[in-house]
């Protein structure tokens, strides 16, 4: 006798088109929440260094060292999700992030900040961010998989420009303390509830991908690749062999320059502006903004990177972080000149974080196979200690020097070494793209 159909089978069943799409709008919430938490330290940071004065690596290191140990996590969420699936894996987010924002509330020594808006905030928003979700999302859809994935990752982006001036208010008006209780109250709340009608797979629930209907019979799949190098697209490449290869360290070295020169700004910026002198509040708004012009410059580079290939697209991202880098050196001669506040918020979100859409495809065109997700894990690791490691860099760099001059210098080096690094690995040489192929 089969066992009875659970509340949810029966939502699901009932509504098999739109529960798909109820998927879509709780990870959209859950990534508005999740990874503006943890974004949220650059605005956190400027009355931490005012209540502490402790010395800026030592602050922005809470979020470096948050960052090395979710790169390390990486490879462990994958078997957990397998394991387990999100009905278990993203309340475990919620409840890391929430635990965190209430725990640095109470924090008065910088291994406080370490281990709550550090490794809780940073292990939760990973759970719940780019990561976590990619794990099951595109399960859940087939012929609008690339729509679903991108209305869902939007909620980044959307979350930052609503998310970011309330917390700066909240911040200003009830102290940073409070500001991070109540913004842990609100993830517990709003994301953990919505986040146990999640499943791995349609399947799970008696659906199809996209709700009601799989693809019609006799229809090929049609695809924008071309094996330009028949030998090495045939390799049943093992992580073994393909870290006996050059490409897979010009990948992993293009990976830590990118999230290297990313991270690093985000986490500094606030603080630059401030010192400019900008508003709080402008400064808040430039970082939510940054997320949102990120919405447009992701879905457009990542569709021309399927035209032009993704070597262009990289560089085009990489430019805009070396221009944000740029205008930010700009500010201290020039003072808080709103052309170069809006020149940040427009090479950032929508050159810089264009990048987003092939840092998975890059690899993934090199060693496409059976055993990519372990070489993709691994190369991550790279990519995840660079993300780490800028942050501190540029503080320690600043601290040192009295000056953010030479710290940037540092973000600019690692864009331009990024665009020689991809161009070296040169994913076009092994499967061209769009115009490319033809």
């Amino acid at each position: 006798m089969p066992e009875p159909a659970t509340p949810t089978q029966r939502l699901a069943r009932r509504l098999p088109f739109f529960y798909g799409w109820l998927i879509v709008a709780i990870v959209f919430v859950t990534m508005a929440l999740g990874v503006n938490a943890r974004t949220a330290f650059s605005l956190l940071m400027p009355p931490i260094l005012a209540e502490f004065g402790w010395d800026r690596a030592v602050t922005a290191g809470a979020f470096s060292f948050g960052f090395f140990v979710t790169g390390l996590m990486s490879p462990a969420l994958g078997r957990l999700m397998d394991a387990r699936g999100p009905r278990f894996v993203m309340p475990l987010g919620v409840a890391a992030t929430g635990a965190g924002l209430l725990l640095a509330a109470v924090s008065h020594q910088p291994w406080h900040l370490y281990l709550t808006l550090g490794v809780l905030v940073g292990a939760g928003s990973s759970f719940l961010g780019y990561t976590g979700q990619a794990l099951f999302l595109p399960n859940w859809f087939a012929r609008r998989r690339g729509l679903a994935i991108g209305i869902a990752y939007a909620g980044v982006g959307v979350g930052s420009i609503v998310m970011f001036p309330w917390f700066q208010a909240l911040i200003e008006h009830a102290g940073w303390r409070s500001a991070c209780a109540t913004l842990g109250v609100v993830v517990l709340v709003v994301a953990g509830p919505l986040n146990l009608l999640l499943r791995r797979r349609p399947e799970d629930l008696g659906l199809r991908p996209d709700g009601d209907a799989a693809p019609a019979a006799g229809t090929a799949a049609r695809t924008p690749l071309r094996v330009v190098d028949p030998a090495w697209a045939a390799v049943d490449w093992t992580l073994a062999r393909a870290m006996r290869t050059a490409r897979f360290w010009w990948v992993g070295l293009a990976l830590f320059c990118g999230l290297y020169a990313w991270y690093a700004v985000q986490v500094h910026q606030t603080q630059v502006l401030r010192e400019a002198g900008f508003s709080a509040a402008q400064a808040a708004w430039a970082l939510g903004a940054v997320s949102l012009f990120g919405i447009p410059g992701q879905i457009a580079l990542g569709a021309l990177s399927d035209r032009v290939g993704r070597e262009v697209v990289w560089t085009i991202g990489s430019l805009g972080f070396i221009i944000t880098y740029g205008a930010l050196l700009l500010l201290a001669p020039l003072g808080a000149q709103p052309v170069l506040l809006y020149l940040i918020v427009v090479a950032q979100g929508l050159l810089g974080y264009g990048v987003t859409p092939v840092f998975g495809a890059i690899p993934a065109e090199i060693f496409q196979g059976r055993h990519f997700g372990s070489i993709f894990g691994v190369l991550m690791l790279g990519g995840f200690a660079g993300g780490a490691l800028g942050p501190w860099v540029m503080g320690a760099l600043h601290d040192a020097t009295g000056s953010y001059g030479p710290a940037f210098a540092t973000g600019i080096a690692a864009s331009l070494i990024g665009i020689l690094a991809v161009w070296q690995a040169a994913p076009r040489k092994v499967r061209a793209v769009g115009g490319a192929a033809r």
